[in-house]
């Protein structure tokens, strides 16, 4: 499905709204790796989340394509993946650093879609940005941190990817539009399992933290990923990888509102450099799509 150049605004809306949520989450889930780990914590999330999902939607299993099963395979394998890989980072490094690093492959993803001159610039001045909300210290970080939120990174391009193709392949009018969600999600929730259950242990028995389990998939899981499958049924590729360069922004911001974390002004010029380029891109994605006269 292309894009609709009349509802981009509202999209950019929801992938905002998506990455604050999820800022919200992974700051509640770094509280419970002491007791689950972070692949218990993977478990989880995505259980939760499985749950929720096929109870809003009802997907129905029979009469799907080769294709459909194949599209939903794929992202239930790049959302395992991927929420492994962060939260492993995450347990080594600090979320803003983390997200920095992960964003990276959103990043690269929009260039290599990239069909104009233009959106390379864009994605260019988004990754000065990122570099800049670094802030420095790089030689500091946890290398194996740095190698988990390098496969974050790859695994979200990869997640992207395969988010825009269960949105093509799963009608909007369905389900809530969630069929496909809820079947990868699923997926996702069954590769963790094993996982989880080794480093969870008897983490899982105690109500208090399955509640927060159940609040991180909400807040992470459920509503990031329903509004990211809404925004790319409306922008294209190049356009929301981009406007994932939003994220280390929100990290930052939520650091300093929510955790007194002050801004250095690297950091700052960092914010406004990723806020120019998401807006630039979604510009040039609009002018794109308008109709010659």
């Amino acid at each position: 499905m292309s894009p609709d150049r009349a509802s981009s605004g509202p999209a950019v809306g929801l992938v905002a709204l998506g990455l604050v949520c999820q800022e919200v989450g992974a700051a509640i889930a770094v509280l419970l790796f002491p007791h689950t780990g972070p692949l218990g914590m993977v478990m989880l999330r995505l259980l939760f989340s499985a749950a929720i999902l096929l109870a809003l939607a009802r997907p129905s299993v029979r009469g799907r394509t080769r294709g459909q099963w194949w599209a939903v395979a794929r992202l239930g394998l790049a959302l395992a993946v991927m929420n492994a890989f962060f939260y492993l980072a995450l347990e080594r490094l600090a979320l803003g650093v983390t997200v920095t690093i992960e964003v990276l492959g959103p990043l690269a993803l929009s260039i290599l879609v990239a069909r104009s001159r233009t959106a390379w610039l864009w994605a260019g001045l988004a990754l000065a940005g990122v570099l800049a909300l670094g802030g420095g210290g790089w030689d500091r970080l946890d290398p194996v941190g740095v190698l988990f939120a390098l496969g974050a990174a790859v695994s979200w391009a990869a997640y992207i990817r395969s988010q825009a193709a269960v949105g093509r392949l799963f009608p909007a009018g369905r389900g809530l539009g969630l069929e496909g969600l809820a079947l990868a999600m699923t997926i996702g929730a069954l590769v963790s399992l094993p996982f989880g259950l080794l480093t969870a242990g008897p983490a899982l028995l105690r109500i208090d933290l399955l509640a927060l389990g159940a609040a991180v998939a909400i807040l992470s899981s459920t509503v990031p990923y329903a509004l990211e499958l809404m925004a790319l049924r409306r922008l294209s590729e190049s356009a929301f990888g981009i406007l994932m360069s939003l994220a280390p922004a929100t990290a930052a911001l939520a650091g300093w509102v929510l955790l007194g974390q002050h801004l250095t002004w690297l950091e700052i010029l960092g914010l406004g450099l990723v806020v120019c380029a998401s807006a630039g891109a979604v510009w040039v994605s609009r002018r794109r799509e308008e109709p010659v006269a």
